[in-house]
């Protein structure tokens, strides 16, 4: 499903209207809410619009356990974290139990961290599934979509949650969900800004090559919701 916004402003708020919603459901139905964040430039907003109010007092934060579905080997307090961007516009300023903060940390060899943080996630999804109620999700204009990124062996994985990957344009090692465990959540949302997406997005929906050459088609929830939410000038391009 995609909805399309007017502006960054109104994706924003329409994620996290969703985000609360999907906070006080998954609250109400099983006592806690565990939601995987995104990086990058476009969750940003919406991280500021629910640490303030209406949002800050809505999302039940005592009950919510904060991820992140990827995360660059890089100090906390590098500028290219996508923990530090999310604690210093979010998490900082609501009433989150910090012990539920989990964010991915590689104090070891990017595959131990990797295995540490499966480690951590089992021991919340003991059933085998990492069902997370919530993950946000970034489009990339290769394709890629955490640290997904095409033509990385991490696309094949099929047994392990969480993955490394060494990015050598960046000359950084990264950590991952990878897509089998994406795609065990019982919902998914892209968020998607910019005329900068446009193309890549007009490919995700309209392209029939190889899903692996853009990550992001591989993303299909396999009991739960999938949605995009996109503005005008990220879809501009799409044919309907």
């Amino acid at each position: 499903m995609i909805r399309i916004c007017d502006d960054l402003e109104a994706l924003s708020y329409a994620t996290a209207e969703l985000f609360t919603a999907e906070a006080r459901q998954s609250v109400t139905d099983r006592g806690r809410f565990f939601v995987a964040l995104s990086g990058g430039e476009t969750p940003r907003r919406t991280y500021e619009l629910l640490a303030q109010e209406p949002f800050r007092d809505l999302v039940p934060w005592q009950n919510t356990h904060i991820f992140w579905g990827d995360e660059r080997c890089v100090p906390a307090d590098d500028l290219r974290s996508n923990a530090r961007m999310a604690h210093r516009v979010l998490l900082d300023h609501v009433p989150v139990p910090q012990h539920q903060v989990y964010p991915m940390v590689c104090n070891c060899s990017p595959r131990e961290a990797a295995a540490e943080y499966a480690a951590l996630l089992r021991g919340f999804f003991a059933d085998g599934h990492p069902r997370f109620d919530l993950i946000l999700l970034g489009l990339g204009e290769n394709g890629h979509t955490a640290s997904l990124f095409p033509g990385t062996s991490v696309l094949d994985e099929q047994q392990r949650w969480v993955a490394d990957v060494y990015m050598a344009e960046e000359g950084v090692h990264r950590l991952t969900l990878t897509v089998p465990a994406i795609n065990q959540a019982s919902r998914v949302v892209f968020l998607v800004s910019g005329y900068a997406k446009a193309s890549i997005l007009r490919k995700v929906f309209e392209d029939t090559q190889d899903p692996s050459a853009i990550p992001a088609r591989l993303i299909k929830p396999a009991q739960g919701k999938l949605l995009w939410l996109v503005d005008r000038d990220a879809a501009s391009l799409l044919s309907s």
